[in-house]
């Protein structure tokens, strides 16, 4: 996974709806890198990414086959959906995420590896913040990545599902997914 810093808020993004197993999933990148995917509607994540000021002119296109970003990003959710990829490789760039949620979200992949669950507590402890479990759970929700940086593979402190942005559905969905993988 590569993950791009944000240089100039100016860059063009695309916005488009990909359907996949678990429902719609809003996608949208600049030419360099996936900037959102989650189940938020195509116009809020126009909305979002106007009022952030971190795009440039925003379109809307009708198919994830608009730009080489959005196919891969495309490909790669299918593939991953279909049991077939466990770690995504489609640039990513956080220019949606608080300082905080970058940091917090960063960590996923590494440290609660596919097929695994972790705490929110465990989360926080290994960021060097073991009083801030809240606080990562509101990073969590706030993941403009969803699916490609896992933050469904996080759980309660008693291991049961709470929050997430598809919401409980589609966290089992996916858990059960990465459950069934060898």
């Amino acid at each position: 996974m590569t993950t791009h810093e944000r240089a100039d808020g100016a860059a063009p993004v695309t916005v488009t709806v990909h359907p996949t197993a678990m429902g719609l999933l809003t996608l949208a990148a600049t030419e360099e890198a996936l900037v959102y995917c989650g189940f938020t509607g195509p116009a809020a994540v126009r909305d979002r990414l106007a009022r952030s000021g971190a795009a440039g002119p925003v379109r809307s296109e009708p198919s994830p086959a608009a730009t080489p970003v959005l196919r891969t990003a495309a490909a790669e959710l299918d593939a991953y959906l279909a049991g077939r990829l466990r770690h995504f490789s489609v640039p990513l760039d956080l220019r949606l995420a608080t300082p905080f949620c970058r940091e917090t979200v960063g960590a996923l992949d590494a440290f609660v590896p596919y097929g695994h669950l972790a705490t929110y507590s465990e989360l926080a402890a290994s960021l060097g913040r073991p009083k801030a479990a809240r606080a990562v759970g509101t990073a969590l929700g706030a993941n403009p990545l969803c699916v490609v940086l896992p933050c469904h593979r996080i759980v309660g402190s008693t291991g049961r599902l709470t929050g997430y942005a598809g919401g409980i559905r589609a966290k089992e969905f996916l858990l059960g997914l990465e459950r069934q993988v060898p």
